[in-house]
């Protein structure tokens, strides 16, 4: 019994001194801050990965998410559906980050108007393509590797140029999914000029 008290006793005079107590006060409020920060973060870090928030300005529900509803991402006959972030957002956390960093230049557009109208954004459709093409050039079709891999698809019931194409690509590693399938859930912009168009 006296061991316990002597231990009440040192831990007594340890808090006693102002400064330890703030210092511990310090780390706990830190603590707790942290992990409600950190829960606030990715609480709005997900909310920003839907759909719905995708086509919440008029710019992306009056134009590219008219024409994703007509693809087979959309509707098909397995019921599988890719969505704007499947498509546009790295799954792995920091790949996702940097992602959305780079999203905030088109927070900016939002901002400025850039592709406010139909018209605004028929002008910038190349610009804006030509960009995402370039991304999911960098990233080896990173997104579209998310839901298609090579490792499962059974060539056998492709079409021969679909099969072909992808056990050629499998094995030089020259192409990624992108080299092939512009315009798979949005129409392509004028491609005059483009190779292979």
């Amino acid at each position: 019994m006296a061991e316990k008290k002597s231990l009440f006793k040192r831990l007594w005079q340890t808090f006693r001194s102002p400064s330890k107590v703030a210092v511990g006060v310090v780390l706990v409020f830190g603590f707790f801050g942290g992990v409600i920060f950190w829960g606030g973060f990715n609480t709005a870090l997900e909310v920003t990965n839907t759909e719905q928030f995708c086509i919440g300005c008029h710019e992306m529900h009056d134009n590219v998410y008219l024409e994703y509803r007509d693809t087979i991402h959309y509707a098909n006959r397995s019921g599988v559906r890719a969505s704007c972030p499947d498509c546009h957002v790295p799954h792995e956390w920091t790949h996702k980050i940097v992602r959305k960093i780079a999203a905030s230049k088109e927070v900016w557009g939002k901002m400025t108007g850039i592709i406010d109208t139909p018209e605004k954004f028929e002008a910038h459709r190349r610009y804006m393509a030509d960009r995402e093409w370039q991304r999911m050039k960098e990233t080896d079709s990173r997104e579209c590797r998310n839901c298609h891999n090579f490792d499962y698809m059974d060539f056998s019931v492709q079409g021969s140029r679909a099969a072909q194409a992808h056990s050629t690509s499998l094995a030089s590693g020259e192409k990624t999914c992108i080299d092939c399938h512009k315009g798979i859930a949005h129409q392509l912009p004028n491609m005059r000029g483009v190779e292979g168009f």
